[in-house]
């Protein structure tokens, strides 16, 4: 519930105005795990909200740690959609949420395990925002911090515009976590990088690209069809004149498709005159794609190659390569297994 909500069902039930406020600290403030932790709420209270509420919308259906620390989890939510959510630590001290949008995606990208499975239906921005308040709260028992969202996913953000933006907003009052410390991630819906740009919250985009001409990145990403690269940059310029920052590009280098260097020239060249950073991630393998991930020496030729445009490049490190932590991946695992009858069953 948003706090209004809390406040009239507390209302509704006859509570004095200040148990909203108590019970509001406890949920964001202490990250209280269950209503017996809620020490100065009446028991009887206590014993309605256990009665009549849950903490939370998420029932987890299976979840892998990676050696790398990675956490990479599938919730299932009320009407039996399966979602992902994964966390990242890093030695930074740095502690990053990565979380859906959607149930399934429609871009139907071709490298990607979500886009393959496609379209459920959207989250509601309360099955978005507990995905990170369940991870805050868990590392909040720990002592750690949740410091960083990305919704990157499963699913399109922007073609759940509303919900999202709801989401995010409450990610960052309810939760504390810094607006440029919040990333959402796109195909490139040239009207809702337009919108953002009039929202006055200074989240990071980033746009997945994955190629710098028309006809590859059309055959790769459909959404490309309906929203070309030249209608994506101007909305990023115009988004760029109107916040004053940074965008990130995502590019998966995929052996001998996209990580030539005649492939950076023409993605140097396209964003030259941006204020612009690229995000080089080594793709994650599918079972629907048949693509396989740069070596580390092409990547850095890669990285040296945009440098003599005057684009700054990093390559990320993959991480939870182990636990399938590739956006869709696990899920896709999960459907299986439970397609597949058990050995000796009839």
């Amino acid at each position: 519930m948003t706090r209004d909500q809390l406040e009239a069902l507390l209302a509704e039930w006859g509570e004095p105005r200040f148990r909203s406020k108590q019970l509001w600290t406890w949920l964001y403030e202490h990250k209280a795990g269950s209503f017996d932790e809620m020490t100065n709420l009446p028991k009887s209270l206590r014993a309605r909200l256990a009665e009549e509420t849950t903490l939370g919308t998420l029932t987890l259906a299976t979840e892998r740690q990676s050696t790398d620390g990675t956490v990479k989890r599938v919730y299932q939510l009320s009407d039996g959609q399966l979602i992902e959510s994964v966390l990242m630590p890093y030695r930074d001290g740095r502690r990053t949420a990565c979380i859906s949008s959607q149930a399934g995606c429609a871009m139907g990208c071709a490298f990607c395990a979500t886009g393959q499975m496609g379209f459920a239906r959207h989250l509601s921005s309360t099955e978005i925002f507990a995905q990170a308040a369940t991870i805050a709260r868990e590392l909040a028992e720990r002592g750690e911090r949740l410091s960083n969202v990305v919704l990157m996913g499963m699913g399109e953000p922007f073609h759940n515009y509303d919900n999202v933006m709801a989401a995010v907003r409450r990610l960052n009052t309810d939760l504390g976590i810094g607006a440029r410390h919040i990333t959402i991630s796109t195909v490139g819906i040239a009207p809702k990088i337009r919108q953002l740009a009039t929202e006055g919250i200074q989240v990071t985009l980033a746009i997945s690209l994955h190629a710098a001409r028309d006809a590859e990145r059309s055959a790769m990403m459909p959404v490309n069809r309906r929203w070309d690269l030249e209608e994506l940059l101007d909305a990023v310029r115009e988004y760029q004149a109107a916040t004053n920052r940074r965008v990130t590009f995502e590019w998966a280098l995929i052996a001998g498709k996209n990580d030539g260097l005649d492939e950076a020239r023409s993605l140097g060249r396209l964003l030259q005159g941006l204020d612009a950073h690229v995000n080089l991630i080594p793709l994650n393998p599918t079972s629907g794609y048949d693509g396989a991930p740069t070596d580390p020496e092409q990547a850095a030729r890669f990285v040296a190659e945009l440098e003599r445009f005057g684009i700054s490049a990093t390559v990320r490190v993959r991480r939870g390569i182990d636990v399938d932590a590739g956006c869709g991946q696990l899920k896709s695992e999960v459907l299986r297994r439970r397609r597949t009858p058990p050995e000796g069953a009839p």
